[in-house]
């Protein structure tokens, strides 16, 4: 789906603007983890298994400039059992973000591509939820579970919680696959959906790839490429809805 790509891209562009952001990276995968050239073994995990007890500041390693991250670990999967049986684990990254929400202009949050605790304890956090889809069969029927996710989270839990967009990965209207031009048009005239399609796209584009596997911003390693160009108006975008 571009998550973490997009996690990490616009990331990255808010602070090369003067920005202060906290990544979290709530994935079992730790693909945004891997991102970074990091040594710490220090993980999410660790404050949702102790209840918030550890501070998440003792969680957060200095990433990039402007950039603090809260790691994952595969550990996060025994942690997601963990929080289906014990009642208000997934108030714990709330309660503990609020801590530190001086400290930052923005925290982006990744999240799992599940529907599980962690999901549902990143929504109960957030402000906002801004999706990246392909348009494709599978993004399709994954956006409108997310969709009621939201609307449980936010009569029962987090009533400033917001749907901030949709925005495409991986497309562009000029584009030869007539599948993936069927998918957006059936979003467009979805009436709930068309007014969350956001108007930047982000282009297939292999820079974004090796940037992330060189751990370099993509504005430093291919300033003047469509992935560069694209997560900078992604994030104009982005701020303007929020």
């Amino acid at each position: 789906m571009g998550k973490t790509t997009s996690t990490l891209n616009v990331a990255q562009i808010l602070a090369s603007r003067g920005s202060r952001v906290l990544l979290i990276d709530s994935d079992s995968q730790t693909n945004l983890s891997m991102s970074f050239d990091r040594a710490s073994e220090r993980h999410l995990g660790e404050l949702l298994e102790s209840d918030g007890k550890i501070s998440i500041t003792e969680l957060m390693e200095k990433v990039g400039e402007g950039i603090q991250l809260v790691a994952a670990s595969p550990r996060l999967q025994m942690v997601e059992k963990l929080m289906a049986g014990s009642s208000g684990l997934e108030f714990v990254l709330r309660e503990a973000l609020e801590t530190v929400e001086d400290q930052f202009d923005y925290c982006l949050i990744d999240t799992p591509p599940s529907l599980g605790g962690i999901t549902y304890s990143a929504l109960i956090a957030a402000d906002a939820v801004f999706i990246p889809m392909q348009p494709e069969y599978f993004g399709y029927n994954g956006l409108t579970s997310l969709l009621q996710a939201c609307v449980r989270v936010r009569k029962h839990y987090n009533q400033r919680l917001k749907v901030g967009g949709l925005f495409f990965t991986k497309y562009s209207p000029t584009y030869r696959s007539s599948m993936h031009h069927q998918y957006v048009e059936l979003i467009n005239q979805d009436e709930q959906l068309a007014p969350l399609v956001m108007d930047v796209s982000i282009r297939q584009n292999t820079k974004l790839g090796e940037a992330q596997a060189m751990h370099e911003p993509i504005l430093a390693y291919a300033p003047g490429s469509n992935g560069a160009l694209d997560y900078a108006a992604l994030t104009n975008e982005i701020l303007a809805r929020l």
